[in-house]
């Protein structure tokens, strides 16, 4: 069964937790694509694992790339000294010489040795004894990249868990603005929430666009957005100031075009087949998307039939193409942007 980045967080949320109030398992795998969980989980148990005074004698910290297993084991294997634990962390764990030799200490790891295997970017192997030797006697968090489409889910839930509330188009502007790397929407938001009045907890566009310096204006959201209302002064005027912009990058607009005609697509193959889908079924077409846009995609629907919206899709795959050089691309990207505009309109 996939793991997915809203499990991921709310076991991570736990973890955190647990080490804040002084518990710890004896051994943590901390693995995945997205290093923004890992990260955190290790930086909450080096934190809190030992006071201040019982660092210089407990604490290990190294490289993957700088010790052997041996080395981590011996070291693992060590009883504390003046303290209730010790701790080891070895990051970038996927580099380790012998990696798969800690399944022999993992087995029976000491209760006073809490280990912490961090590996960012990495997963180690699942059939091997490693990996099933710390989910008997361990935890394991196994952290997922966050694909496009779920990035604005996954920024509302965020900052729920940060007492926020933000509003559904503020947060595909902070995605489009930041990207998909999560510990980089975390540092945005760490500096909007500085410049929030104390009492406020309701996050909107004007403060994205004010604090993460990004406006709502000229973006691929208000592009797409433009192309599924089928406004074409606007979606013109769009994306020739989005192409003109020192930040545009051609192959991730694409990519949220390509996203965002895709579920047209989807929603388009539903109402095809069921004229009035229930909420659940929209939800399942329209995944990642709030049920605030649903009026859009509704529009969108109507202004493109099944054959164009096919039509659009293998445009898109063709700029794609050549926004990453393909063909030696003949026109530069701002160029490319309001061509690919212009066919879509036309389709």
């Amino acid at each position: 069964m996939a793991v997915s980045s809203k499990d991921t967080g709310i076991l991570c949320g736990q973890l955190v937790e647990d080490a804040r109030r002084g518990v710890f398992k004896p051994v943590y795998l901390l693995m995945g694509e997205e290093p923004f969980y890992p990260d955190m989980v290790c930086d909450a148990i080096v934190g809190n694992c030992l006071q201040d005074y019982e660092k210089d004698f407990n604490e290990t910290i190294c490289y993957g790339q700088d010790v052997t297993a041996e080395q981590v084991i011996t070291a693992a294997r060590r009883f504390p000294m003046m303290a209730e634990r010790q701790l080891v962390v070895v990051k970038d764990a996927q580099q380790l010489e012998g990696l798969d030799d800690l399944a022999v200490y993992c087995e029976d790891p000491l209760d006073s040795t809490v280990l912490v295997l961090l590996m960012r970017g990495a997963s180690a192997d699942k059939r091997k004894s490693l990996y099933k030797n710390i989910q008997k006697n361990g935890v394991v968090v196994e952290s997922p990249a966050v694909r496009d489409y779920e990035i604005q889910n996954w920024i509302i839930s965020y900052y729920a868990s940060r007492g926020l509330s933000i509003e559904a188009p503020a947060a595909a502007l902070l995605a489009e603005s930041v990207g998909s790397v999560l510990s980089n929407i975390a540092v945005a938001t760490d500096k909007l929430v500085r410049t929030l009045p104390e009492d406020c907890r309701q996050v909107r566009v004007e403060d994205i666009e004010k604090n993460v310096g990004f406006s709502r204006s000229f973006s691929v959201f208000e592009l797409s957005r433009a192309l599924s209302l089928r406004n074409s002064a606007a979606a013109i005027k769009i994306a020739t100031n989005l192409g003109n912009s020192a930040r545009f990058n051609m192959p991730m607009a694409v990519s949220a075009l390509y996203t965002g005609f895709y579920r047209i697509l989807k929603y388009s193959a539903l109402l095809a087949s069921n004229p009035r889908p229930s909420q659940e079924e929209k939800a399942e077409a329209l995944q990642g998307v709030s049920p605030y846009f649903y009026r859009e995609y509704d529009a969108a629907v109507r202004n493109y039939s099944l054959p164009r919206l096919m039509q659009i899709m293998s445009l898109l795959c063709e700029y794609d193409y050549q926004g990453k050089g393909g063909d030696g691309a003949a026109l530069p990207p701002q160029k490319l942007i309001v061509e690919l505009t212009l066919k879509i309109l036309n389709a």
